[in-house]
C-alpha cells in the first residue's frame, strides 16, 4: 500500500509501506479521509515526543472496511465507518467503568512513544479494533466523517463540566479544537459564549459558529469578561484549550467564585498556576483527556448539524502531498484550520 511516512523529524517520504495485518476481533479500514491535527504538528517536530520515526502518522480518520478478521460480528466489507483514536483494552476496570481514556492498556493511532509503535491513517489502509468503530450515516462525506474525533474531544472537555442550561462560558483559545468547543456549549444549553483568541480571524469564526462575543487575548479579559456577564464575578465556567501560562491565568481569572475549569490544551507539559485563586475562590479545575464514550454523540452531531465542520475545512490534498501540507501548517503563516489528506 502506499503511506506518508515520517521517517525522520521533519522529513516524511510517500510511497509503499506494508499493509496492516488483522487480528481476529479487527477490520482492516479503506482509508477515504485523514486530517491533520495539531498533535500531528508537534510530532512531526520532535517536541511532543510521541511521534517518534519511523512512524504513520494519522488518527482523524474515516473510511470503509475492506476486510474483517474472523471473530469480528455486525461489521462487513463494504461498511462506511470512522473510529476512535485510542485504542482501549475494553476489559479492565477503567473502561469498564466508562473511562476508556484512562484505560492502562491504551495506545493511540499514529503514535511511537517508546512504550509502543502503532501505525495510523495517513495510508491507504488502517487495522483497528472492531470495539472501536462507529457507523457514518449515509450522506455524510467522508471528509466531514473524519471530524468525529476532535468533535469528541471538544465534547469530552465540555461533558468534563458542571454545566447548566443557560451558564456563561469563556473559551480560551479559538483554534479548531476551542472553535468546536464554543459549538459543544451551545449544543449543550449553554447561554454566553466568550471567545478569547489572539487571532482576529479565528475571533471572527467564532462568532461565526455561535460565541456571542469574542475578545482579544490579553491582561485586560477577565475584567471584560465580568463586565459582559454582569454579574461583577465572572463566567460560570471556562475552558482553557491552549496549554499555555498566559492563557491559563486568564481562564482562571475569568470565572465567578465557585466556577469551574476545564484544560482541554496540552501545549507545555507544565505551566505556572495561580495556585492562591484557585483555592481561595474555591474553584474548580478538570483535566480532560481525550475522549470516553462521547464517539457517537460527535457522529451524531455531524449528522444532524448542531456542529458543523464545513467553515473548518481548509483543504482537502492528495496524501501523496501532504509532507508540503506539513510544512505549511508548521509555519502557521496561512491561517489554515483543518487540512484533510486523501490517500
Amino acid at each position: 500500500m502506499k503511506a506518508l511516512t515520517l521517517t525522520a523529524y521533519h522529513q516524511f517520504e510517500f510511497g509503499d509501506a506494508p499493509e496492516p495485518e488483522i487480528g481476529p476481533e479487527e477490520v482492516l479500514v479503506s482509508v477515504k479521509a485523514c486530517g491533520i491535527c495539531g498533535s500531528d504538528i508537534h510530532g512531526m517536530d520532535g517536541s511532543s515526543g510521541r511521534r517518534q520515526p519511523p512512524i504513520i502518522m494519522g488518527h482523524e480518520a474515516a473510511g470503509e472496511i475492506s476486510r474483517v478478521g474472523s471473530a469480528v460480528t455486525g461489521w462487513q466489507p463494504g461498511d462506511r465507518v470512522t473510529f476512535d483514536s485510542t485504542v482501549y483494552c475494553g476489559k479492565c476496570p477503567a473502561c469498564l467503568g466508562g473511562q476508556m481514556n484512562l484505560c492502562p492498556n491504551r495506545n493511540v493511532l499514529g503514535v511511537s512513544c517508546g512504550d509502543y509503535r502503532r501505525h495510523g491513517a495517513f495510508a491507504e489502509y488502517v487495522a483497528v479494533p472492531q470495539h472501536i468503530l462507529y457507523r457514518i450515516p449515509a450522506g455524510i462525506p467522508y471528509e466531514q466523517a473524519a471530524f468525529a474525533e476532535p468533535i469528541s474531544i471538544a465534547l469530552h472537555g465540555v461533558n468534563r463540566l458542571p454545566l447548566r442550561p443557560g451558564d456563561s462560558a469563556v473559551v480560551v483559545g479559538a483554534g479548531l479544537i476551542g472553535l468546536l468547543v464554543i459549538q459543544a456549549l451551545k449544543a449543550k444549553g449553554a447561554g454566553l459564549v466568550i471567545a478569547v483568541d489572539i487571532d482576529e480571524k479565528r475571533l471572527a469564526l467564532a462568532k461565526e459558529l455561535g460565541a456571542d462575543h469574542a475578545l482579544i487575548s490579553g491582561d485586560t479579559v477577565p475584567a471584560q469578561v465580568r463586565e459582559l456577564v454582569g454579574n461583577g464575578d465572572g463566567a460560570d465556567v471556562a475552558l482553557e484549550v491552549v496549554g499555555f501560562g498566559p492563557t491559563m491565568k486568564i481562564a482562571v481569572e475569568s470565572v465567578r467564585k465557585g466556577g469551574s475549569i476545564s484544560c482541554v490544551g496540552n501545549l507545555k507539559a507544565e505551566v505556572p498556576f495561580p495556585l492562591q485563586a484557585v483555592v481561595t475562590r474555591e474553584l474548580n479545575v478538570f483535566g480532560s483527556c481525550a475522549s470516553a464514550g462521547e464517539y457517537a454523540e460527535a457522529v451524531k452531531a455531524v449528522a444532524e448539524g448542531t456542529i458543523r465542520v464545513e467553515p473548518l475545512i481548509s483543504a482537502v490534498a492528495d496524501l501523496k502531498d501532504g509532507a508540503d501540507w506539513f510544512r505549511r501548517l508548521y509555519k502557521n503563516e496561512e491561517g489554515l484550520m483543518k487540512v484533510i489528506l486523501k490517500p
